[in-house]
Parts: C-alpha cells; structure tokens; sequence
C-alpha cells in the first residue's frame, strides 16, 4: 500500500499496488460498498479481487483509496494499469463486467471531490479510461469535478424492464396475438412441471460446474464466446459468486425436470436492480419446444419483485428478442479523464474510440462492410462482433433459448 499525501479536509489518499493487500481490504471495502447505492455487484470486493486474481497482471494494480482521518474508507477506485502504445489506467473487471463505477460514501459529500484530486495524482501522463458506466453511477460525480480535459462517450447499449408480475410484462407486448403466443408458451412450461430450486450458498461450487457444462452442451456446434469455456473464467465465478450468494449479491437457480437439472442460472443483485448474468440449458429443451427465455424472465422479474427490486436489467446487447418486450433503453457511457498536460493523449485515444465505434456501425449497418471486418486478420472470432473490443459475456449468450 502506498500513501499518496492527504488531499486536504481531512482526507488521506492511498494507493494499493498489491493484490494480496488489496484483498485485505475485503471487509472495509464490503463496509463502503453497502454505503454506496449506486453500487452493483460488479463493484463488490469478492467479484473485483476474484477477477484480479484470475485476470491481473502483475505489477499493474492501482487501487486508489481516500479514508477519513479515523482510517474510514469512504471512496475508492479500482483501477489497473494497460499495455499499450499509451498509458491507460482503465478499470478492474474487464469485458466480462457490465457495469464499472468507483464507490462513494453516501454520508461523506465531499468524497468524491477527494477521489478526483487523488485519481489526479494517480493519472499523471495517462488517460483514465472508464468503460460501462451506468447512468446515475458514482463515477459521474467524480467526472464532474474533474479539473483537467474529460470526454463522455456512449457504451454499450443496455435494456431495462420494469420489475413486474409476468401479467404486467405482458401487457407491454402491443399484439395480442404476440401475447397469446407467450402465454401459450408459459403454459408449456406449468404442463411440463419444471422446478425452480435457489441454490444455498454452500452448494453454489457445484452448482457453477453444472451450469458452465449446461452451457457448453447449449453452444455446442455453434460460436461461443472462448471466455466462457477458460478455466480462469470457471475459477473467477467459483471464487466470486458464493460469497456474493452468502451476501445477497447473486443468486443461482437451477430448474430441474424429472429430478435432473435441464437449465442454471446466474443473476446478480444490487438495491435497486436484478440482472441476469449467465445461463445454461440442456438441448434437449429444445427438442421439447422449451423456450427458455421466457421462462429465465418470467422467474427473474418474479425475484426481482419479491425481492423490492424496480428494476429487471437485460444487460448489454440490444438483440431482437429482447425488443420484443418493449423494454428501456439505457446507454451505458465511457469517462475518459487526463491532466492538462496530457490533453492529446485523451483526445487521441477518444478519437480511435469514435472511429471504432463507426466503423462497427458501419459494419452492422451495410453487409459487405460486414463481410470485410470477417476477413480482416486478428480479428477476434466466436462472439462480440463489430470493431469495438467484443465483450466475452455477449448478451445474446445470456439469454436466448438454446
């Protein structure tokens, strides 16, 4: 841990470069992370460390800190350093996370004043690059006060439902031919008698395993996201979810026919909103005419309700089934900080950003570009699409029946 000075008003700045200190810190970080209401699961101390452990590279860990004088953490940032032609200092996480933010104090007004001057100190000659920030997050409040050049860029696209009886969401579909054929398919799934189990904490290991292996037999054949079939990416879940199951940040579901487990899902949970992360389901639902995507909603919005949640996140990608739901459209957006001195950097890297993005477009857009991107050498396969950096949940593996 290496202090950086106090950043005045009582404030004391830290910077942690070491993963096994930073997961030390796992209870005061759990005690700031329950201050904090914008904060989602993808914030909390057993996914972020979890995701170091399995993802890290050593020597890049920047995890800046800002206490009070008692020692009280009251803001952080958990941020890493990237290879590259430029010096980026850029989120923990990765593209496996949907949603990044800093966390503040909601009792300390003038913490996220004291985290900007302190990331100030931190970024000196970088760009701090910011991908996935949720409307209304914390880091906001930082770009806010932030004294030097600054750029808001939009993100990944996500859509939102209501947290509403099945009844309610239903009503959202504008055809009644299109809503007879969701509850005809809702009633398959009551004729078929398959059981909704949540998993206890203690069992979540084995449940995890079972899910990843419904979810390869899913996407067997066709082109699945690399990351999801990884080790670290097996060990990352194992390490992270039961702790955050035992805290009520996750939840895992298992839907049993006959006494076997057919699908297994992955939901994470914040105050205010439900997300499904991951899933996993036997072919031969398929077979069956099982459609899966409607039965993960309709037990996710009925969580999500029970459980006080407004909000039922479909996460990123905008897919056509998703639309059919008539849901919210909530754009995520890229932060993009710098000192005064490195202004051309942060211009130049918001540049290749806006260019990518147009080029993806274009991609989506017109099919012969399309086409070329396919060609082009390097380019990443299985997953992701377009020229933006694919994500290795794509949310289209999230959701959609096998």
């Amino acid at each position: 841990m290496q202090g950086d000075g106090g950043s005045g008003d009582g404030w004391r700045t830290e910077v942690c470069r070491d993963g096994a200190e930073f997961g030390r810190l796992g209870e005061r970080w759990a005690s700031l992370y329950a201050r904090c209401s914008t904060a989602t699961p993808f914030q909390s101390h057993s996914w972020l460390h979890s995701w170091w452990v399995s993802y890290g590279s050593p020597g890049a860990l920047r995890v800046v800190l800002v206490r009070r004088e008692d020692g009280e953490l009251v803001a952080a940032a958990p941020l890493m350093r990237t290879r590259g032609p430029l010096p980026v200092l850029t989120q923990l996480g990765g593209a496996i996370t949907d949603f990044t933010d800093v966390l503040l104090d909601d009792a300390c007004p003038g913490a996220a004043a004291a985290l900007a001057d302190a990331l100030a100190g931190v970024a000196r000659g970088a760009v701090i690059d910011l991908r996935e920030v949720r409307p209304g997050a914390s880091a906001e409040q930082v770009f806010a006060r932030w004294r030097g050049p600054r750029r808001r860029l939009r993100d990944s696209l996500c859509l939102e439902l209501p947290a509403q009886p099945m009844d309610a969401l239903l009503a959202r579909i504008p055809t009644g031919k299109a809503q007879q054929r969701v509850r005809a398919k809702l009633r398959k799934l009551d004729a078929l008698g398959i059981d909704e189990r949540i998993v206890p904490g203690d069992e979540v290991p084995a449940a995890l395993d079972r899910l990843l292996r419904l979810h390869r037999l899913q996407w067997q054949g066709r082109n699945v996201t690399a990351e999801h079939t990884s080790d670290r990416f097996a060990q990352h879940l194992a390490r992270a979810v039961r702790p955050m199951v035992e805290g009520g940040d996750a939840r895992v579901t298992e839907f049993r026919l006959g006494g076997d487990v057919v699908a297994a899902d992955l939901t994470l949970m914040s105050p205010r909103l439900a997300g499904g992360y991951l899933y996993g389901a036997d072919p031969e639902l398929r077979a069956r005419k099982v459609d899966v995507a409607t039965m993960l909603l309709r037990h996710g919005a009925r969580e999500a309700g029970a459980s006080g949640r407004a909000v039922l996140s479909l996460l990123r990608g905008n897919e056509p089934y998703k639309r059919h739901w008539r849901p919210e459209t909530v754009p995520n957006q890229r932060l993009m900080l710098t000192g005064r001195g490195t202004a051309p950097l942060l211009w130049l890297r918001a540049g290749a950003a806006d260019g990518r993005r147009w080029a993806a477009r274009q991609a989506r857009e017109r099919a012969w570009v399309g086409r070329v991107v396919e060609r082009l050498p390097g380019r990443p396969r299985g997953g992701g699409g377009g020229l933006t950096p694919p994500p290795p949940r794509p949310a289209a593996q999230r959701a959609t029946a096998p």
